[in-house]
């Protein structure tokens, strides 16, 4: 009898692929995409707000946009890839460039007039303040 080894993953390390050829098929390339990198985020909440925070590092305040429409908050921007590279061999290249939108679909007690942003070494917050109805109440036992 001869032992064979259980890799129970191993028909994982394909998946990548399969996705990628999966969206393909239906016309989503990310290759033709514009979107070419997605920040990454924290979303936390707390009794009065929800908070969003995003690491967008290198990128002007004018780049960046912030939405809320139809309980979604979107971000969005553009991180331009620096020009001058006079007799600069390059080995690595990690850092992103190009196009970003981020969405987030927040509940329906969000006070959208009150919302803020502000950007600060390089990253994005947002705050979204909730609506009384949302604050949680303490009710007096009798």
């Amino acid at each position: 009898m001869q032992l064979v080894k259980f890799r129970p993953y191993r028909s994982l390390i394909s998946l990548p692929e399969e996705v990628e050829r999966f969206f393909s098929d239906l016309g989503f390339d990310a290759a033709d995409s514009d979107t070419m990198w997605s920040p990454s985020v924290d979303l936390s909440e707390s009794e009065n707000t929800y908070e969003v925070k995003a690491e967008i590092p290198g990128m002007k305040k004018e780049d960046i946009r912030v939405s809320y429409e139809d309980d979604v908050l979107t971000l969005t921007g553009e991180k331009k890839q620096e020009k001058e590279t006079k007799k600069k061999n390059y080995h690595r290249v990690e850092r992103a460039y190009g196009r970003f939108q981020r969405s987030f679909r927040l509940p329906k007690t969000v006070n959208k007039d009150e919302i803020k942003a502000k950007y600060e070494d390089g990253v994005l917050t947002v705050e979204i303040p909730k609506t009384e109805a949302a604050k949680p109440k303490e009710i007096a036992v009798g």
